[in-house]
């Protein structure tokens, strides 16, 4: 396929994004970017949220996965379902009642302001690495299969792609990706069953014989019953659950869309539609991802893990216009996440910790060359992480996200937690050190129960990784940490919290 064609449709789509954020952006002001003047229509930030949620690793990676693992990602995914609706009826009328612009005043009421301050750091950290993690994923597969063969190097791809992403968010904010992200879900969701469809038209199989197909192959199996395995349906749960409640309700950039929506009402009934389809779209990909295993097997193809769905989309396997839809479908899937991500990271910057509200001095126009600043500074960032990621070159990025999300949530989930369901004083200088110390204590625990991955990772020399491998043997058996890391640094940092605190006076 050439990848001239390929760059031609690429380019169209921007110049479409870019004329959507013109139409959005006129005479948008501060508010206009960080929530939307709370004038969004919430079947238009469901919608799309779903592909914020999902991003370019949903598209690739989740696929991927049916070799290894079958249909046992939907594990994690029964756990999202239920993580929203604790969003929808314990967080959204907390943030709603306080009338919060940045969800992590709730730490400042509660606690202090170095508490608050910690919170946001913590969120810009997350979303940092998980964001350019996801960039990282799409920009590779264009270079690989189309700006390579043009003598492009990586490092202009990515500064290319990150300049086009501010330029479409640098005036409307918000305001802006509410609408982008509602025409860029539709164009993912739409690939996705276009190559649905083309697999099955090349396979010769209608949909009850393709499920038999895969149920034969093994992967339609769901739930793994292993109590020692890091894929035991139990933590596979629990976990997705709780990811839901921090990658989500605790994440400033998904909720600064939610809480833009004019009614609690409205915000609600938003994050539970949003709930049902992420329940629909999973095992759509899922089943995506079966039938180009069985198309992979077919042909004899050697491909698994995130190469599988780009190797056949664009290697020649099925048709041109199947190529660019699912090129047109992967930066679909970018970009929700991109855009939102470096959007939400400049409002928490200048809200939490710049305290660009409570500034009474400064006129709207410095307040805007200001968040302007921020936004050029956060991309620089982002190009720097995504070169970061390239570097470690991780063949299926969507662990990668899982585990960071394990470290990095962590600390915000124990501090709401603590924060909800308790009415102790903390000390609020303390907050900060008590954040930083769980995720630690949490990396010692992962390295000694994981140390083949971090063996591997790492290229650690043989006599030390046999020591470790022996040690991790000794210590936890057969047994395998999953994505309950978050749970457990959460509770540890609810632990540390406790340590630090003190019952309320009554007058308090």
């Amino acid at each position: 396929m050439s990848p001239q064609l390929l760059l031609f449709c690429v380019s169209g789509y921007f110049l479409l994004l870019l004329a959507v954020a013109w139409r959005t952006s006129r005479n948008s002001g501060n508010d206009a970017f960080f929530i939307g003047n709370r004038n969004s229509n919430w079947k238009l930030v469901a919608f799309g949220m779903v592909g914020t949620s999902l991003s370019g690793v949903t598209f690739v990676s989740v696929p991927g996965t049916v070799g290894s693992g079958g249909f046992s990602y939907y594990q994690v995914v029964i756990g999202y379902f239920l993580g929203y609706f604790a969003i929808a009826f314990i967080l959204l009328p907390l943030y709603y009642r306080m009338n919060l612009t940045s969800i992590y005043r709730f730490l400042e009421e509660r606690f202090g302001r170095v508490s608050y301050r910690t919170g946001a750091i913590f969120f810009i950290i997350s979303r940092s690495l998980g964001a350019t993690a996801r960039m990282y994923l799409v920009i590779n597969i264009l270079q690989i299969f189309i700006l390579d063969a043009m003598g492009v190097p990586f490092i202009v791809t990515t500064l290319v792609i990150l300049i086009l992403i501010l330029l479409y968010t640098f005036e409307g904010g918000v305001k802006t990706i509410v609408y982008t992200d509602t025409l860029q879900t539709t164009f993912m969701l739409g690939g996705m069953i276009i190559c649905i469809w083309a697999l099955m038209d090349k396979l010769d199989m209608g949909l009850l014989r393709t499920f038999t197909a895969l149920g034969e192959q093994g992967y339609t199996k769901i739930f793994n019953t292993d109590y020692n395995s890091a894929g035991f349906f139990v933590k596979q749960i629990l976990g997705g659950a709780f990811i839901t409640i921090t990658m989500t309700g605790l994440d400033q950039e998904m909720m600064q869309k939610n809480i833009s929506v004019k009614t609690l009402g409205g915000s609600q009934k938003n994050v539970v539609t949003l709930s049902f389809i992420l329940l629909l779209v999973n095992i759509l990909f899922l089943f995506l991802g079966g039938l180009l295993y069985l198309y992979a097997g077919k042909e004899g193809l050697n491909l698994k893990g995130d190469d599988i769905f780009p190797g056949i989309a664009l290697g020649n396997h099925l048709t041109s216009a199947i190529g660019i839809i699912f090129i047109i479908g992967l930066i679909s899937a970018l970009f929700p996440s991109a855009d939102g991500a470096l959007t939400a990271m400049t409002s928490s910057f200048c809200i939490d910790i710049l305290g660009m509200q409570k500034d009474t001095v400064s006129t709207d126009e410095a307040k805007k060359n200001k968040r302007l600043k921020v936004h050029l500074s956060f991309t620089l960032i982002f190009f720097l992480l995504v070169l970061l990621f390239k570097w470690i070159d991780d063949k299926s990025i969507i662990d990668v996200i899982l585990k960071l999300a394990g470290y990095t949530y962590g600390p915000l989930l124990g501090m709401f937690a603590f924060g909800i369901f308790t009415r102790r004083k903390v000390r609020d200088h303390l907050v900060i050190w008590v954040c930083l110390m769980s995720p630690l204590f949490i990396l010692g625990l992962d390295v000694a129960n994981n140390s083949e991955w971090f063996i591997r990772k790492l290229a650690i020399s043989e006599p030390i990784a046999g020591s470790l491998t022996n040690f991790t043997r000794t210590l936890f058996g057969d047994f395998k940490l999953g994505i309950e890391i978050l749970i457990l640094n959460g509770l540890v940092t609810f632990a540390g919290l406790w340590t630090i605190s003190e019952k309320r006076s009554t007058d308090a």
